[in-house]
């Protein structure tokens, strides 16, 4: 009876090591080797994959970096040329403001002699009127005089 029951304890055990058996297979180790191997390849693959990516991606920013310190001094060169093109023509208009008053300045003044002087032409128009009425005058009455 013994046998019975150790020959039936022993049938699943039998049943259990054969499925297993076809499950893992007898070269288990040659299948996780060949496993290990292959993930080795693949995960070198990502490695070097990730390497050329960093470098490409360095090699891009440095780019732009260069980039974008071109950009900068082209910005900086037209901005220092916009500060002297604006600093000149302050100093355009300063003086062409500064000729506007003395022309201002010229103006006025010749205005006033203008005045002065059209003054003085009317005076000296009258009294060549007066005198030559006053000749006249004078003429009239000698001629008056000697004819009477």
């Amino acid at each position: 009876m013994e046998e019975e029951k150790t020959q039936i304890t022993q049938m699943p055990r039998k049943l259990w090591n054969g499925a297993l058996k076809m499950v893992k297979g007898d070269n288990t180790t040659q299948l996780i080797e060949q496993f290990t191997a292959e993930m080795t390849l693949v995960a070198e693959g990502l490695c070097e994959d990730q390497s050329k990516l960093r470098a490409e991606t360095d090699r891009l920013i440095t780019e732009k970096d260069r980039q974008i310190q071109k950009l900068e001094s082209r910005v900086d060169l037209l901005e220092n040329a916009l500060e002297e093109e604006r600093a000149q023509r302050d100093r355009e208009l300063t003086e062409n403001r500064n000729r506007m008053a003395a022309l201002e300045r010229l103006a006025a003044q010749s205005e006033k002699k203008e005045k002065k002087s059209g003054k003085r032409n009317i005076i000296k128009d009258l009294t060549i009127l007066v005198a030559i009425a006053a000749g006249a005058w004078v003429i009239v009455t000698i001629l008056q005089t000697v004819f009477k």
